[in-house]
């Protein structure tokens, strides 16, 4: 009897696809296990098989699947589940949740690689581009497409190719590529026949004559501890030759006298061995009391804000949490907004939890993410997982607590590409799914978050003392409109922050400072005509990088020399406009020239172990004065900070968004809550243009109940969340005029539905990114209404728009709950 399976492929596609199973795989697959299949006239794509049965209704003549890649499931049923839930509710593929999910070492694809036909005559007349084309495989006869790509000058790539195929000079073939190698390493092991004591005394004898191949054995013998153990310990050959400072070939010719045999066995990357771990700290009064609240609040509710002010110990009660969970026999799913924050806390929790810990974040190398994965599968899987948004994905065997730090944070939330889904709402319906109790941590709540605790939602518990009782830091506000007008700000910096810093530098206190910026300049201008220089791909000005000497553009990555003079009327008087890090760096190394000072940005901060160094730096006192955007305001702890200057408040302030307020109170209570964490009170220098602002007072008073009572308010009277949901729906042409033609159409059908609950079309703050121009629509839908009935009437529309054949080159996506 013949057998199917329904597949998900790695995709941006909605549907599941059905394959025949031959006899032979038929019995080997399951649901849950990875299959290759075909797709397409050649390509070849790792599939996730969700579906098995033995009778097919459809007409289609469906094709085989290549290869059974498990014996058992990678994925577990609920994984599916959850997977078709983010799927639905972000309106995005069900492909696009797998590409997503599962580590690219998981996912075997085919590639195209291009051969030469040697035995092909030029018959015919080949054009320059043919020509160029079989020069590069004259080289090397068989390349990859993605090689060719790289080194090809035209954008007819593809044209060529075909031509060359029609005259036969090339082939081309798919090849699948496995990009996940398990670590092997070579153990070295005594022959039996040398085992026996006598033996192996007549060994050592006729091996003085050969004195390297003697210290070998002996110093195996001594390692895997020969005499003393029953079974001797195992012994890699790497160890053996470091140990005795020899060759591989001394220990090749043991092997060819039969004396030792060696086995390849496979090991893991992670690190298994044994942390001594410590015991926990006690928890002051505050602590314990906040703790008793959230035990007794989980009886009745499955979530619980606990909102505690900055520095107030809340992951030592996470800590005492997660002891509780693994003594009922439960995993633990612990989230933080940025992998800067996994280093302190990795630190931490591996020094009271040990080798149940596991950490899961993007920085770690693809064959790590693939051994994570495979372990959480395991009879031995990870107790604690510690990691970023991409970590709900994990496969979990008994989950049972979920900690979302942070939960505020934007970083959260997927911009690009999708799932575009918000990894604190996704846990919270994960934690649901398997009936976890979840945890969220702030000091700043997100509005939404704290009108869901103050409904009745979640439970709230309030931390309000600092531990140690140390006093929040105390905010000076400056306002720097009135020094620019006096001429007495020395570069960014106000004579009172400055004076801050040589006080506290001259007592070895450290510095942080905010600028939530990178660069050195967000813009050149020509001072004559005011000519600025733009990227011709996007519709932003370029950044100067004054390290890398060029002018980059922050949303397509490219990059372009600095001019020397104004090419519309050239002049030479270009000069740059506002300041990023770079800028608030090469200042600060000029106004304290002895004192060693780092920078915390995405440029300074591309590899795995740049967080870990900077942060190890100034945690050890080797950096006095730390300079940074967002980076420096989550959850970092730090004891010898006395001073934080945030040098311009108003670039939060004045974003066109309507969560802007929130965002900007978050971040500056965030960044001044790194102040006076240990000792005596720290101090915070806030600099402004807008002193009245009455964001500015709040933070000063650190009024969080003020800030959010006056959003919600707001948000109220304006139909924004919590009171609204909203969607957004982008749509991007490199045909301007054939984009907002469509996105008039899709409103206009959207009107009729939705009526004033839809705005738009309009341009976003940056209408064209990447060649691409965007129209953006907002749909409002209150929080008591329907959402998937609005999404159903969405696609429906989207459907039938798409039947008109110039819109089908259009691409559509929608942002569910945007941030």
């Amino acid at each position: 009897m013949d057998m199917y399976a329904d597949v998900i492929l790695p995709l941006p596609l909605a549907q599941e696809f059905t394959y025949r199973l031959s006899k032979e795989c038929a019995h080997q697959v399951t649901i849950g296990s990875r299959v290759v299949v075909p797709f397409g006239r050649k390509k070849y794509y790792t599939g996730l098989v969700v579906k098995v049965y033995d009778r097919y209704e459809g007409t289609l003549d469906l094709k085989p699947v290549y290869q059974v890649l498990d014996s058992h499931p990678i994925v577990l049923p609920y994984q599916i589940s959850f997977w078709r839930w983010i799927a639905s509710y972000y309106m995005c593929g069900i492909g696009d949740v797998l590409k997503a999910a599962l580590p690219s070492g998981l996912k075997i694809e085919s590639e195209t690689w291009i051969e030469l036909n040697e035995d092909f005559k030029e018959e015919v007349r080949l054009s320059s581009e043919e020509h160029q084309l079989l020069d590069l495989l004259a080289v090397k006869p068989k390349q990859r497409v993605s090689q060719i790509e790289s080194q090809w000058s035209s954008t007819q790539l593809f044209k060529v190719l075909e031509q060359l195929i029609d005259k036969k000079a090339i082939h081309l073939r798919e090849e699948l590529q496995n990009n996940y190698q398990p670590k092997r390493e070579t153990y070295v092991a005594l022959s039996k026949p040398w085992q026996l004591e006598h033996q192996l005394e007549f060994l050592c004898d006729e091996l003085k004559r050969a004195p390297k191949q003697q210290e070998m054995l002996m110093k195996y013998l001594e390692i895997s501890e020969f005499f003393r153990m029953k079974e001797p310990g195992k012994v890699t050959r790497r160890e053996l030759i470091e140990a005795t400072n020899s060759s591989t070939s001394v220990c090749k010719a043991l092997v060819d006298k039969g004396v030792f045999i060696l086995q390849e066995i496979e090991v893991g990357r992670l690190n298994e061995e044994d942390v001594e771990v410590e015991a926990f700290y006690d928890l002051n009064s505050f602590q314990q009391q906040a703790y008793n609240q959230i035990l007794e609040t989980l009886k009745n509710k499955d979530t619980c804000l606990l909102h505690g002010v900055t520095s107030s110990g809340k992951t030592e009660i996470y800590i005492h949490l997660i002891q509780k969970a693994l003594d009922e026999g439960k995993q633990i799913l612990y989230l933080l907004p940025e992998i800067a924050l996994t280093t302190q806390i990795t630190r931490r929790l591996h020094r009271v939890f040990g080798n149940q810990l596991g950490v899961y974040h993007s920085k770690c190398s693809d064959t790590e993410r693939v051994e994570i994965w495979k372990k959480q599968l395991s009879t031995n899987p990870y107790q604690v997982i510690l990691g970023v948004r991409s970590s709900i994905f994990l496969p979990f065997q008994n989950l049972g607590l979920i900690i979302i730090d942070e939960e505020h944070e934007t970083t959260y939330k997927q911009q690009e590409p999708a799932p575009r889904y918000h990894a604190r709402n996704s846990a919270l319906f994960l934690g649901t799914m398997l009936k976890a109790k979840t945890i969220l941590g702030t000091a700043t709540p997100a509005v939404e978050t704290w009108y869901n605790a103050s409904i009745g939602k979640y439970g709230l518990v309030k931390l309000n003392e600092r531990y140690k009782e140390i006093q929040l830091p105390e905010v000076i506000p400056v306002d720097i409109q009135e020094l620019h007008r006096k001429k007495r700000m020395i570069g960014q910096f106000s004579p009172i922050l400055l004076n801050e810093i040589e006080e506290a530098l001259q007592n070895k206190e450290q510095v942080i400072l905010f600028q939530n910026r990178r660069g050195f300049a967000p813009m050149l201008e020509c001072k004559t005509c005011g000519w600025v220089p733009k990227c011709e791909h996007c519709d932003v000005s370029l950044t100067y990088h004054k390290g890398l000497r060029q002018l980059t553009c922050h949303y397509c990555g490219s990059v372009y020399p600095i001019p020397f003079q104004c090419p519309a009327c050239e002049e030479k008087d270009l000069r740059y406009k506002g300041f990023g890090t770079e800028k608030v760096e090469d200042e600060v190394r000029q106004l304290f020239p002895e004192v060693p000072v780092a920078r915390m940005d995405l440029d300074t901060t591309r590899n795995r172990n740049a967080y870990e160094q900077i942060l190890a730096d100034f945690e050890q006192g080797k950096t006095q004065i730390l300079i940074g955007t967002q980076m420096v305001s989550k959850g970092l702890d730090f004891d010898h900070v006395r001073v934080v200057g945030i040098l311009n408040a108003d670039t939060m302030l004045n974003y066109p968004d309507f969560r802007s307020y929130e965002r900007a109170f978050q971040l500056m209570a965030q960044v001044s809550g790194r102040a006076g964490r240990k000792g005596k009170r720290g101090r915070v220098i806030l600099q402004t243009r807008n002193i009245e602002h009455p964001i500015i007072n709040q933070v000063i008073l650190n009024d969080y109940d003020g800030m959010v009572k006056d959003q919600l308010n707001e948000r109220k009277l304006f139909h924004y969340p919590p009171f609204h949901r909203l969607i957004y729906i982008y749509l991007r042409h490199q045909n301007e005029s054939l984009v907002r033609k469509m996105a008039q159409y899709f409103a206009n059908e959207l009107y009729q539905v939705f009526g004033s609950r839809v705005l738009g079309p309009d341009n976003p703050p940056v209408g064209r990114v990447q060649r691409f121009y965007i129209q953006k629509i907002i749909v409002k839908i209150e929080a008591d209404s329907s959402i998937k009935q609005a999404m159903t009437l969405l696609h429906q529309i989207e459907k039938s728009l798409s039947k008109d054949i110039q819109f089908r080159s259009i691409r559509i996506h929608y942002d569910v709950d945007p941030m």
